[in-house]
């Protein structure tokens, strides 16, 4: 793939290949290719795999495909739900080994694929192993990391709050609009060009934009992106090491990755916290079976068990009304969402359907790679949820 103004092209010896608009990369149709090509299309930095040997993933596969599931009134089965909702990879994992494995829309097992905001689940990881070390405080306040804060509207919220994304800071999150701070992400974080001379040229100059309050710090769950960049300065800054060298050292090299994994930087070279890490379907299933292990993995102490456990104690009542479409008893926490507060199962989620759903009390975890047409499908959602159930009791979870 290479640019060439406002086009790229996919192979520009191939007489009629077709261009894609260097504005609409991560649409669709576009990212039905591009979700699996990012180092093709935008700067990215190494994260390493470290140089031990990868952990195993002992195998035990089951027919999972035609486990049938009722949702809308309609029946589906699981290789039917593959098929219609975009995935590009599937993995499931019950009692530490791997029972299903799928590779759809040309996908591979080396294939790094890029998971928007389970990027933040990541993050959020890192966060619990340097804060079980002491070395960063959730409840000091942000600008105890970063005193340049002081003038922003994170002025007086902790790093609790930013983990748990209830600072009272005003982001607009809008996907489509063209004027909303999240459009503003987009260009400060290189995915975009810039429609405004004016707005920010990098992810850092964007938070220090953020004058305004919409609410009291701790007084609401509000989804912003922007709070895990937020995150990954103050892990930066309290480490002395970059977002990618720390996500290295301290997570993919201990869970035994087996390709090194990458992020999409900014023009100051910052590593997209909130949503630009890319690696493979086995890796992203390594990270949950560490989860699985209350943070051990192959013997490997990766995060603090008590970490683990704090992620599941997410406050439903925090937790406003759009939320609650697809997560009807939902909470947010740790970087994580949680599904209720019964069974406490957690998840990584992203845009364009990226899921990552962890179960410790049933051992079982689902790695969902997809390129959605859409943001977001609140009944995508619901059916991917579903058809997760529908596995996790055919396996006796």
């Amino acid at each position: 793939m290479k640019f060439d103004g406002d086009l790229a092209f996919r192979d520009p010896n191939a007489p009629g290949a077709p261009l894609i608009p260097r504005e609409d990369w991560d649409r669709a149709p576009w990212n039905r290719w591009s979700f699996q090509n990012v180092r093709d299309i935008l700067p990215t930095t190494q994260v390493w795999r470290g140089p031990g040997p990868a952990s195993p993933l002992p195998t035990a596969l089951q027919d999972v495909d035609s486990i049938a599931f009722d949702i809308d009134g309609r029946t589906e089965t699981i290789s039917g739900f593959l098929q219609t909702n975009y995935a590009d990879g599937f993995l499931v994992l019950h009692r530490g080994k791997v029972v299903a494995e799928r590779y759809l829309n040309g996908m591979a097992a080396r294939t790094p694929h890029l998971s928007q905001s389970v990027a933040k689940s990541v993050v959020g990881t890192v966060a619990g192993i340097l804060i079980g070390r002491g070395q960063v405080d959730p409840g000091a306040p942000i600008t105890q990391y970063l005193p340049e804060l002081e003038t922003s509207a994170y002025r007086g919220a902790t790093v609790q709050h930013v983990l748990d994304m209830t600072s009272g800071v005003l982001f607009d999150e809008t996907y489509v609009a063209l004027d909303s701070h999240m459009a503003q992400l987009d260009v400060a974080s290189g995915w975009k060009k810039g429609r405004q001379p004016a707005w920010p040229k990098t992810v850092w100059e964007l938070i220090l934009t953020l004058k305004q309050a919409e609410c009291a710090h701790g007084a609401s769950f509000r989804y912003r992106s922007i709070e895990t960049d937020v995150l990954a300065f103050v892990l930066q800054r309290a480490s002395g090491m970059s977002l990618a060298d720390l996500v290295s050292h301290e997570l993919w090299a201990p869970i035994g990755a087996e390709e090194d994994a990458y992020f999409t930087v900014d023009p100051a070279g910052y590593a997209l916290g909130d949503g630009g890490f890319n690696a493979t379907l086995r890796d992203y299933g390594r990270f949950a079976l560490m989860h699985l292990g209350q943070g051990e993995i192959n013997g490997r102490r990766v995060v603090p068990a008590s970490w683990i456990e704090k992620i599941r104690d997410g406050k439903p009542e925090m937790f406003g009304d759009i939320y609650r479409e697809t997560l009807p008893q939902g909470a947010y926490s740790n970087q994580f969402w949680i599904e209720d507060p019964h069974r406490r199962a957690y998840m990584a989620r992203g845009v364009f359907g990226q899921l990552i759903y962890i179960d410790p009390s049933s051992d079982f975890a689902v790695v969902i790679l997809s390129s959605w047409p859409e943001f977001l499908n609140t009944q995508r959602t619901r059916t991917a949820l579903t058809a997760v159930h529908a596995i996790r009791t055919a396996l006796g979870g």
